[in-house]
């Protein structure tokens, strides 16, 4: 069934509403000096970049960098530390101090490999009132409405700054926002409020679990398959901690979520690959496997691998070292991201609220940088366009009724900065 979402009608209004005569961008000869771009156009340009995580994001701010210039808006780069990606912090509005509000975002997307697109990733087909492309939903969209309005956004004598915090690699554990935040108060303002932008269907969300990512490694001891008693074997000393990983699972979902907040309503435990072994006759010298836990606000997210590593050094690990001194069994944590947890009279919920026309909020069951950001004393929220049943799919959607509504909660965010927060 199409959409009934009129897009000439949507397109037509908002270049009257960006491209008036109160727009105070112009060269001496009245030229605007700055390019207007519909969210949808902006969104095309932003999909047409393959910043997948593994992928470097700098040709999508050089983008940025240039709109945002023509438009006189100030922003500062946080690089990586080798130079390959960076974050972006921009003001609209005053730029006397901290305060103001944020709207977050991260720049990089999930690989299409392997995926049946039915069109090109990389590049927006509009079909039946929906966008399609890599990151249209999560989160480009979000990022690409966010510049769009930016003409908007310096029309009004803002009272509270606007600011937009681009951020990279969320999607590998949202490394890239980190040093972003530790700059916050310092080098960068430090906002009173930040809106993470991912997909919630407009819907207001105060909070989501934890996440830590850990690989565990066994190391056995090789022998012939005719002489097992020779060997440590290392894929069934991974089965054994798989096991116990399987009860500590059993044990978090039968404790639930006494906040009746979440789905599902436990803390839940996961194991994602596991590859290990050379041949069927020799014993496994390697085996490891990547497990995570995603955590309901006020439980110890450590407590899981402390319990796996006791495990390894008591009952797992002296049966290995019965056969060989050499053998091991090691657990890392490849990357974890705080949860969101919900706080009392936010400010951030109740702007969000007040802009969306929400009258309750919900929860969600992945993470974002929010729980960073709330760590570091600002009061966060997420309000976002799309759905993520969209999100990380072969043709990845969103749809245009949504992009409506997140201008429509981007005008009234104005209107809030413009009488000051």
């Amino acid at each position: 069934m199409r959409s009934t979402f009129d897009e000439e009608k949507f397109v037509a209004n908002y270049r009257n509403r960006v491209t008036d005569t109160a727009y105070p961008l112009k060269d001496r000869d009245g030229t605007l000096t700055g390019q207007i771009y519909t969210p949808a156009e902006m969104i095309a340009r932003l999909v047409g970049f393959d910043t997948t995580s593994r992928n470097s994001n700098l040709e999508l701010m050089a983008f940025v960098k240039d709109y945002l210039d023509g438009h006189g808006v100030a922003y500062s780069l946080v690089p990586s530390e080798d130079g390959s990606k960076a974050s972006l912090f921009a003001t609209i509005g005053p730029r006397d101090g901290d305060g103001g509000i944020a709207l977050s975002g991260h720049t990089d997307c999930v690989p299409v490999d392997g995926q049946a697109w039915t069109s090109d990733p990389f590049t927006v087909v509009e079909r039946d009132g929906r966008l399609y492309g890599r990151g249209t939903c999560d989160m480009k969209g979000f990022v690409a409405i966010s510049l769009a309005m930016v003409p908007e956004f310096l029309k009004q004598p803002l009272a509270t700054p606007i600011h937009l915090a681009l951020s990279y690699d969320e999607e590998v554990g949202c490394t890239g926002v980190r040093p972003m935040i530790a700059e916050l108060g310092d080098r960068l303002p430090k906002p009173k409020i930040v809106i993470v932008g991912e997909p919630s269907d407009m819907a207001v969300a105060n909070a989501h679990k934890t996440i830590c990512a850990y690989v565990t490694e066994v190391t056995g001891h090789e022998a012939h398959s005719s002489q097992i008693q020779q060997g440590a074997n290392a894929i069934l000393a991974a089965a054994d901690l798989i096991g116990e990983i399987t009860r500590m699972r059993e044990e978090a979902i039968a404790a639930g979520d006494p906040s009746g907040l979440f789905d599902p309503p436990y803390t839940t435990i996961h194991v994602g690959q596991i590859s290990g072994g050379t041949a069927h006759n020799i014993v496994p010298l390697k085996c490891w496997f990547d497990w995570e836990t995603r955590t309901l606000p006020g439980v110890d997210p450590d407590q899981y691998a402390d319990r796996l590593n006791r495990y390894a050094e008591t009952v797992v690990l002296p049966k290995l070292r019965a056969v060989a001194p050499t053998t091991a069994i090691r657990t890392e944590l490849r990357a974890g991201v705080h949860g969101l947890a919900p706080e009392e009279n936010s400010p951030a919920e109740a702007l969000a609220r007040k802009c969306s026309g929400a009258n309750s909020t919900q929860t969600v069951a992945y993470a974002t940088e929010g729980g960073l950001f709330q760590e570091r004393g600002i009061s966060t929220i997420i309000c976002g366009p799309g759905s993520i049943d969209q999100a990380h799919q072969p043709d990845e959607f969103i749809e245009l009724s949504q992009v409506e509504a997140c201008v429509a909660f981007m005008h009234r965010l104005t209107e809030t900065a413009r009488a000051g927060i």
